[in-house]
């Protein structure tokens, strides 16, 4: 009897049925799905991430392009009368329809045809005298109308003043040019070169090209 009430009293062990078999393998189905689901979606996100990209690159490039086309005619520099701003061989863009707006200012880095012969190189220098001022080079520097030019773009202890030993006057729409390194730059102090007109001006040169130290934009 003992026994007999014994197995009674004992607990029957659960044995999962086929409904709970079924329901097992359907949520580790169900989670097999979700994973996939959101791989899915992580593709399609990295795909439109890669277009956006490359859509971005595009837009970029065309819109240098247009830059380019319309403000930046691409021009060498030849010789290193402009170091260290420039260098020989730098590529440097030059906007040709800025002084269609306005006029060229001091410290502007100019490209121009010396003479205005287009049979030459254009030159690149920086504008030191403006119209209707008075330049003069004494004592290692420059003078304008009887006032020393100061400014780290403006160049310190010249030799060679040149034509400036005396006193320059600029008729109106001429420009007193000279290179950053005036010790090696043919310019205004040359009789030869002479003061610009505005007619020889090609345009304003505002962005180094060439990839290097000097890449991107002229110090003005």
């Amino acid at each position: 009897m003992q026994d007999l009430k014994f197995r009674k009293n004992r607990k029957r062990r659960h044995r999962p049925g086929k409904l709970e078999k079924k329901g097992l393998h359907f949520e580790k189905k169900a989670g097999h799905m979700r994973m996939q689901g959101k791989t899915r979606r992580v593709g399609r996100y990295a795909r439109k991430d890669v277009i956006v990209w490359g859509a971005e690159i595009l837009l970029v490039c065309i819109v240098a392009s247009a830059l380019v086309w319309f403000f930046g005619q691409r021009v060498s520099n030849a010789g290193d009368s402009m170091k260290p701003t420039l260098y020989n061989g730098d590529v440097v863009l030059v906007d040709h329809l800025v002084y269609d707006a306005v006029k060229p200012d001091r410290g502007d880095v100019i490209a121009f045809r010396p003479s205005g012969n287009e049979n030459v190189h254009y030159s690149i220098k920086r504008i030191i005298g403006l119209p209707g001022e008075t330049v003069q080079i004494r004592e290692g520097s420059v003078y304008i109308d009887g006032e020393k030019l100061t400014g780290e773009l403006y160049p310190t202890d010249i030799v060679y003043a040149g034509v400036a030993k005396d006193s320059v006057e600029l008729g109106e729409g001429e420009y007193f040019v000279m290179g950053d390194d005036h010790k090696g730059s043919d310019d205004s102090r040359m009789a030869e070169v002479g003061n610009v007109k505005r007619e020889e001006i090609y345009g304003k040169v505002w962005f180094v090209a060439s990839f290097g130290e000097n890449f991107g934009f002229v110090k003005q």
